[in-house]
C-alpha cells in the first residue's frame, strides 16, 4: 500500500464551506508558496462557487487568480470542481462554452479537474472528459453520493465501471452532504476494488456529520487512495478534515502521508489570522450536525427552507416540508442532493406544503421534469409528471445536444469592455454579472499579484 495523498481544500471548498466563498485572493497568494512545498498530492483552488464570487463580490478576476496562484504553485498540481456541462454556473451550458472553458483553464494552470454531474448522468460530463483528456490534462471523474432505495453500493459500482469506460483517469466519491458512514466508506471502495477497478480513488467528504475523518480512515484501508483535508483553522464543521489530524492519524502505519506537521502549524498560523477577517460571513454550525443523519438535508438546504416558511408566516410547518421533501426526492427519481437538485427539490416541498401538491411549480422543476438537467437515477413518478407539466413528452437525449452555441452572443456583448478571450466565457456563463464586473475592472485597471496582495484589501473594489 503506497502513503496516503491528501489534497488540500483550503483555497476551494473549505472557505466556499465556512465562509461563503468570500475569500479574495489578497489572502491566497501570500502564502501560497509555503502551501507548495507541503507535498500535497494536489491543492483545489478553483472551481465550484468561486468563479462567481471571485467576480460578483470579492472583485477577482477568477481567471487571473488562477494564473498567478499557478505562478506561485511550481511543485503542486493545482485542481478544480467543475460542475459537467454547468459548468461553473448552475445551468447547462453550450458545448462550445464547456469546451473553450477548459481550454482556457488548461492553459492558465489547471491540472486535475474534478467533474460532476448532480444527477450522476454520465451524459453529462462526457464532453468535458474527453475535452480536459484532449487538452493532456487529468480527467477525474465523480460518484455523487446519496441515499436512498435506488443509492446502492451495487449502483455504485456500476458508476465506477462507467467512469473506467469513459476514459477517466481517478474516481472520486463525493459526500457533499457529510453524511457517508464509515463502514459504507469501505464497502463501497472494497467492491470498486473488487470489480477489478484499480484507478486511484478519491474521497471527499463533509465533516457536518462528525463522521469524516472516520470514513477517511475506513476509505483508505478499503483500498482508497487520496483524500481531501484543509488547514486545521479552515476544516471540520461543514469543511473537510483537518491536514494535521489525518496526517497524524496514518504516522508510523504503512499509510504515513511523510508530510511535515511543522510546516503544516507554521502554515495554520498563517489561516488562524485570515479567518477572522471573514467573521461576517463565518456563520457555519460550530458542532457536528445530528439532525442531518435524520432528515438528509444539508444545513444550505435548511436555511433556504426556513427563510421561505419565515417570509410566508409558516414556520410552524417545517416538519411537514421535511416530510414532504423525501416524497419529492421520491417521485422526481431520487436526485442526489447536491447543486442544483438539491434547490430543485427543496424549493418545490415548501411549495407542496404551502399551496398542494404540485399546484406551483418552478421553472426548474418543469425543466427538471422535461429532461432537460438529465436523467435520474430511478424513474420520473408518472402521476407527478402529468401534474407538472401535463401530456408533453420529455426528451431523451443528452440535454446540451437541445442547446446552441452560445459564445458569439456572448462576445457581443462584452466587447466594450473585453479585454481578453477569457472574458468572452465569463460573460457565456454570468451574463448578469461578468460585464459589470469587467466595466470595473477596466477602469479601476484590477490586478493581483503577490505585491499587490502585500498591500492589503484597500486594492480591491468593494
Amino acid at each position: 500500500m503506497a502513503k496516503v495523498k491528501i489534497t488540500d481544500t483550503t483555497m476551494r471548498d473549505a472557505h466556499q464551506s465556512l465562509l461563503a466563498t468570500r475569500m479574495k485572493s489578497e489572502h491566497l497568494i501570500p502564502i501560497a508558496e509555503k502551501h507548495d512545498n507541503v507535498g500535497f498530492y494536489s491543492m483545489e483552488v478553483w472551481g465550484g462557487a468561486t468563479f462567481d464570487t471571485c467576480m460578483r463580490f470579492c472583485g477577482d478576476d477568477p481567471w487571473e487568480r488562477l494564473k498567478v496562484l499557478r505562478r506561485h504553485l511550481k511543485k503542486t498540481k493545482t485542481q478544480m470542481l467543475l460542475r459537467g456541462q454547468n459548468v461553473v454556473g448552475y445551468r447547462n451550458y453550450a458545448d462550445d462554452v464547456l469546451i473553450e472553458f477548459i481550454k482556457k483553464a488548461v492553459a492558465n494552470g489547471m491540472d486535475i479537474f474534478r467533474t460532476f454531474d448532480a444527477l450522476n448522468d454520465y451524459r453529462n460530463i462526457n464532453v468535458a472528459v474527453k475535452t480536459v483528456i484532449d487538452e493532456g490534462a487529468h480527467a477525474q471523474g465523480t460518484i455523487c453520493y446519496a441515499i436512498s432505495p435506488v443509492h446502492t453500493v451495487e449502483y455504485y459500482v456500476k458508476l465506477a465501471k462507467e467512469l473506467e469506460t469513459m476514459g477517466c483517469q481517478s474516481i472520486c466519491i463525493k459526500d457533499m452532504a457529510g453524511m457517508i458512514t464509515p463502514y459504507i466508506t469501505y464497502d463501497i471502495v472494497k467492491s470498486i476494488r473488487d470489480a477489478g477497478i484499480t484507478l486511484p480513488i478519491q474521497l471527499h467528504c463533509h465533516y457536518t456529520s462528525g463522521m469524516a475523518a472516520m470514513a477517511y480512515m475506513k476509505g483508505i484501508e478499503a483500498g482508497a487512495d487520496i483524500i481531501d483535508c484543509a488547514i486545521s483553522s479552515m476544516s471540520n464543521q461543514t469543511s473537510q478534515p483537518a491536514i494535521e489530524t489525518m496526517l497524524s492519524t496514518f504516522k508510523g502505519t504503512e499509510y504515513d502521508t511523510g508530510l511535515d506537521l511543522a510546516l503544516l502549524t507554521e502554515i495554520n498560523k498563517y489561516w488562524e489570522t485570515v479567518r477572522p477577517q471573514y467573521a461576517e460571513f463565518d456563520l457555519a454550525q460550530k458542532y457536528p450536525d445530528a439532525n442531518i443523519l435524520v432528515s438528509q438535508v444539508p444545513g444550505g438546504m435548511m436555511s433556504n427552507f426556513l427563510s421561505q416558511l419565515k417570509q410566508a408566516n409558516a414556520l410552524h410547518r417545517l416538519p411537514e416540508v421535511m416530510e414532504e421533501m423525501t416524497r419529492v426526492q421520491e417521485d422526481f427519481g431520487w436526485p442526489p442532493l447536491v447543486t442544483p437538485s438539491s434547490q430543485i427539490i427543496g424549493s418545490q416541498a415548501v411549495l407542496n406544503v404551502l399551496m398542494g401538491r404540485y399546484k406551483m411549480c418552478t421553472k426548474e422543476v418543469k425543466q427538471y421534469i422535461r429532461g432537460y438537467y438529465g436523467r435520474p437515477p430511478a424513474s420520473i413518478n408518472e402521476e407527478a409528471r402529468k401534474m407538472i407539466i401535463g401530456d408533453e413528452k420529455p426528451i431523451d437525449c443528452r440535454p446540451a445536444d437541445m442547446l446552441e452555441p452560445e459564445l458569439a452572443k456572448a462576445k457581443e456583448l462584452v466587447a466594450p469592455v473585453m479585454e481578453k478571450e477569457e472574458d468572452i466565457i465569463s460573460a457565456a456563463i454570468y451574463p448578469q454579472v461578468a460585464p459589470k464586473f469587467l466595466e470595473e475592472r477596466m477602469a479601476k485597471k484590477i490586478n493581483v499579484d503577490i505585491e499587490l496582495a502585500k498591500q492589503g484589501s484597500g486594492f480591491y473594489p468593494v
